[in-house]
């Protein structure tokens, strides 16, 4: 079965923009702040993208499912309290079963609350669609958001720890690149990528949404 039948006419195209044409760091900006505030580790993009895609599918569940519900005037603390219930969930996660990451993340993981990617979804996306197509939204933006820092991360570590994921990856006489573990060298890699994403973007022919 493919992935058009699987998810429905909706749903693919759903995940086609969540995944490139609607990119939320690339094409929106959203969630700019911790891709280069975690992004020096590879296992620290990992927490942290695994981190927002959890919550942002949770989230996606009870606010579609609740859309009815919410009072239009209530809808954005509404919002805050069910994005940071699902924060705190995934920050005591972390403490308890990856203490050390956890102590990495540090502050970013309760920050999560504030990541613009959740709270512009909720807003623009969960509260007027159906479970089934917020759901497909919020994963496909998750992967998007995991692969974006999971991709600086590699370049981050190997060029400022010389290291992949902990292991020694570059030869001896390699002399790091203190700026790779800085933010500024955070910002320096996802400007080029938003650089390549908008050429390549822009050298291709808008496909037909219908």
């Amino acid at each position: 079965m493919s992935l058009k039948k699987m998810l429905g006419a909706e749903g693919h195209k759903t995940l086609k923009k969540a995944l490139w044409r609607e990119h939320p760091v690339f094409v929106v900006g959203l969630g700019i702040c911790s891709a280069l505030a975690v992004s020096n580790k590879i296992e620290n993009a990992i927490a942290m993208g695994v981190g927002v895609t959890f919550v942002l599918v949770a989230t996606a569940i009870f606010i579609s499912a609740l859309r009815t519900l919410i009072p239009q005037r209530a809808r954005i603390i509404t919002y805050m309290i069910v994005i940071a219930s699902f924060v705190i969930i995934v920050q005591m996660c972390l403490e308890a079963f990856f203490p050390a990451i956890s102590e990495a993340l540090g502050p970013y993981v309760a920050l999560i609350i504030t990541n613009c990617i959740i709270m512009g979804r909720a807003e623009a996306f969960y509260i007027t669609n159906t479970v089934r197509v917020s759901v497909v939204d919020a994963i496909g933006n998750g992967i998007s958001y995991s692969y974006t820092l999971i991709a600086i991360a590699i370049v981050r570590e190997l060029l400022g720890f010389g290291t992949l994921l902990g292991f020694k990856a570059t030869p001896e006489s390699w002399e790091n690149w203190v700026v790779m573990s800085m933010a500024p060298g955070a910002f320096f890699l996802l400007g080029i990528a938003i650089w390549i994403s908008k050429t390549i973007s822009e050298g291709k022919p808008q496909e037909d949404e219908e």
